[in-house]
């Protein structure tokens, strides 16, 4: 848990969702990084839990799981963190997605088609973004059914895999014909 991933916008947009009176739970998944100065205390994971506006459950090693029990995933990252994996395991388990318009997101989320995409540190967009999800779920399974589409046409293990040594392939060819 560390702030660029975008928690207080979180943290925020779940205290308004409750304001209105949206029935739902919103949970943060994940542990504190003591080795990290980006890093959320324990202690204000703890405070927030007990505020109510969210739920702080920690580290998990169940995460098939817990997107299983999850209407939407949320990753309101700012952190420059290429394409997140939370992001492709939501896809793969057919969940809509909010998450914010930048690179590596951008991959995974099409704007109004698996989800929403909004600015970042935007806690407003953030609130109206869930709120459309929590309130239709006609949308969110229709947004769901995309981002397994969306997961299956690129982002499958295997696939990525390829991909990826295709690119150093590629690379080392490049360089080894500069250096003949």
């Amino acid at each position: 848990m560390i702030w660029p991933k975008g928690i207080l916008a979180f943290v925020e947009a779940a205290r308004e969702l409750r304001k209105q009176g949206v029935a739902a739970r919103f949970a943060l998944v994940g542990e504190p990084d003591p080795g990290n100065p980006e890093s959320i205390s324990l202690h204000q994971l703890k405070e927030w839990d007990r505020e109510g506006a969210v739920e702080c459950w920690g580290a998990r090693t169940d995460m098939p799981a817990v997107y299983q029990g999850a209407h939407v995933v949320c990753l309101p990252s700012y952190y420059g963190e290429g394409v997140p994996r939370a992001l492709i395991e939501a896809a793969a388990s057919a969940r809509a997605i909010v998450a914010t318009d930048i690179p590596g997101c951008r991959e995974i989320v099409q704007d109004t088609v698996n989800g929403f995409l909004v600015s970042p540190n935007d806690s407003q967009g953030l609130t109206e973004a869930l709120g459309m999800l929590l309130n239709d779920p006609l949308l969110r399974k229709r947004m769901g059914s995309a981002s397994r589409a969306i997961f299956e046409a690129g982002f499958e293990e295997e696939q990525v895999i390829g991909d990826t040594v295709a690119v150093y392939d590629r690379l080392l060819t490049k360089t080894f014909d500069e250096l003949s």
